[in-house]
């Protein structure tokens, strides 16, 4: 049997420690890289659609936010729509940042798959993909 989780947990948590240590002197930790990606495809994207994309709970888009928000790098807006809601947008701060983030993730993503050939990092794409759509399949 494969121990695919463990492989996958052990590949996810290196990458966690590649970003802290990479954007440390920013000070951002690696947990916060998908919030900051998000909002740079989705400014004013909901919390809860976030948590939404992001596939964790509402309360840790709440504490990621705040800790963002507190580093200059995110700022909330109630929603003029739902005043229950509030909507994050990345400041000029986390824009100013973004190729130095973006540059992290994919020097982070050249580093794993150095050594594959194109046909092997394709069929490893469609793999993964296809084990996470079952596993929020199962979760929706």
């Amino acid at each position: 049997m494969i121990p695919l989780m463990k492989q996958i947990n052990i590949t996810y948590r290196c990458g966690v420690m590649y970003r802290d240590k990479q954007l440390a002197s920013l000070g951002l930790n690696g947990c916060q890289t998908p919030y900051l990606t998000a909002l740079y495809r989705s400014p004013g994207i909901s919390q809860e659609d976030l948590a939404r994309q992001l596939n964790v709970n509402k309360s840790s888009v709440a504490r990621q936010l705040a800790a963002l928000e507190s580093l200059g790098y995110v700022r909330r807006e109630v929603s003029p729509e739902d005043r229950r809601a509030l909507l994050a947008y990345p400041t000029d701060k986390a824009l100013a940042i973004r190729e130095q983030v973006m540059h992290v993730l994919h020097a982070w993503r050249e580093y794993l798959l150095q050594g594959f050939t194109q046909e092997e990092q394709t069929v490893l794409s469609g793999l993964l993909t296809r084990v996470a759509e079952r596993a929020e399949a199962y979760v929706k």
